[in-house]
């Protein structure tokens, strides 16, 4: 499956830039509404809901494994 947002980037991990995304698609979606453009209204509707699914609903970052380096001098 095809992903236009991969949420594993380590770009959407803080939750103020997905929140940011989220409004900023959803402020768009009302400029296009207020102005009576319907189509791409529903278009931006769309791009807003997907982006609010995946990167705030359905968002689950990964638990990276950091292993802990080993000094090489015993002292």
């Amino acid at each position: 499956m095809m992903k236009f947002i991969d949420p594993d980037h380590p770009f959407y991990r803080p939750l103020w830039v997905r929140l940011l995304i989220v409004i900023s698609c959803s402020a768009w979606t009302a400029v296009e509404f207020y102005n009576g453009e319907n189509t791409w209204g529903m278009i931006f509707l769309a791009v807003s809901t997907y982006t609010a699914c995946v990167l705030i609903i359905f968002f689950k970052p990964k638990t990276e494994t950091i292993e802990e380096a080993k000094p090489d001098d015993p002292t």
